[in-house]
């Protein structure tokens, strides 16, 4: 039961972070939830180096970390992807 919910955590994140970063992603549905899984995953590495991992109540430095986190990664990968498209169009138009 774990994966189905990292893959809906991963969703959510992903779609926020794609709702925060300006412009239009090219990034496809399936990209777009390990794109999120791992910047949830980056997010609670960086509560845990922080020391903010675990505390009373909702975590809500824990899950602004996570968002940070699918932000920068749904960004990085964005820009791979969207590279990566583009050379592989050129290569097979000549």
């Amino acid at each position: 039961m774990n994966w189905l919910w990292a893959i809906i955590v991963g969703l959510v994140l992903g779609l926020i972070a794609k709702a925060i970063i300006p412009g239009k992603q090219q990034i496809p549905l399936w990209l777009t939830i390990i794109f999120g899984i791992l910047g949830g995953m980056l997010g609670n590495a960086a509560s845990g180096w922080l020391g903010v991992q675990d505390t009373k109540g909702f975590d809500w430095t824990r899950h602004l970390l996570q968002v940070i986190g699918a932000v920068i990664v749904v960004g990085v990968g964005d820009m791979v992807w969207s590279s990566f498209r583009h050379n592989r169009g050129r290569a097979t138009s000549r």
